[in-house]
């Protein structure tokens, strides 16, 4: 990847499968901005390019084997320190969620966004998220509330829509 001292730097995170697909649907937000994307699949870096753009495999963790969740940690931890975003942002679910949490700690702005598939309710992650992140939204209307998430679109519904949803996830960071 190149880098240039005064672009923005963004690590883009999430779980594989609809996670991921979300992530990649916010590309247009990141023009302008060095990225590092990080997922668990290792195929997924034929679905990014681009002279700005680093990718970085993690190990998957979730709550059912939980033993992985320290090395996912120490693997975040890593590319953290070495990408040095500016903001993380993320479609979740664990590794987006540890992302936020270490990114936080450090210093970096961070930018939670549910999962559209949680129609009913907010994901596990998704409320835990609330604490760590500077901007928490849902992709559903009726899952927002004045306390947050908040709702400004959601990446599946009319370019307008989708486009308002990327501006706002890049906001944060100008």
């Amino acid at each position: 990847m190149k880098q240039t001292g005064k672009r923005k730097r963004v690590l883009a995170i999430s779980s594989g499968g609809g996670h991921w697909v979300q992530l990649l649907r916010l590309q247009p937000a990141f023009e302008g901005t060095d990225v590092t994307y990080a997922t668990v699949l290792p195929s997924s870096r034929s679905d990014i390019e681009g002279d700005f753009v680093a990718f970085r495999q993690i190990p998957d963790a979730t709550r059912w084997d939980k033993f992985k969740l320290p090395l996912l940690a120490w693997k975040l931890f890593l590319i953290i320190l070495k990408a040095r975003p500016n903001v993380i942002i993320t479609t979740g679910a664990a590794p987006g969620f540890l992302a936020l949490v270490i990114g936080r700690v450090m210093g970096c702005r961070t930018c939670w966004i549910d999962s559209i598939a949680n129609i009913e309710e907010l994901s596990l992650s998704g409320r835990k998220a609330k604490r760590w992140s500077t901007l928490w939204l849902t992709q559903w209307k009726h899952l927002a509330t004045n306390e947050g998430p908040r709702y400004v679109g959601n990446v599946i519904a009319d370019t307008e829509d989708a486009d308002e949803s990327a501006d706002a996830a890049a906001g944060i960071e100008r």
